[in-house]
């Protein structure tokens, strides 16, 4: 069962380029806007955006390139991997604020971040 760990907040989720062989894998981030935190090694949920926002074209490139600002909530869901097993940490996102501004991508570059 998932456990919600922060409250409702904007978040600039990206691919920041890097690659790994084993899970847990790095190679997502997100930036909560509210606080100027990086979130390492997040996925995102999208079912719970409005159908309009679903269907956007391009949805998944403007998500891997840290395109949009999305609205939503931060939950720890625990998977089993091989034999052991760890929480991911996901952001539900609710919505699609607006598109972001170049300052708020510069997380999503792998250089220097890890």
């Amino acid at each position: 069962m998932p456990s919600v760990a922060a409250a409702e907040s904007s978040y600039v989720y990206c691919d920041n380029g890097l690659r790994c062989f084993k899970a847990p894998c790095p190679s997502n981030s997100a930036l909560d806007l509210a606080n100027g935190k990086i979130i390492k090694g997040v996925s995102i949920d999208t079912s719970e955006l409005p159908r309009a926002d679903r269907e956007r074209p391009y949805l998944s490139d403007m998500l891997h390139y840290g395109s949009v600002v999305v609205r939503g909530r931060i939950e720890s869901r625990p998977e089993a991997l091989t034999s052991d097993e760890y929480v991911q940490k996901v952001i539900v996102a609710g919505a699609i604020e607006r598109e972001t501004m170049m300052k708020e991508r510069q997380h999503c570059s792998s250089r220097g971040l890890y």
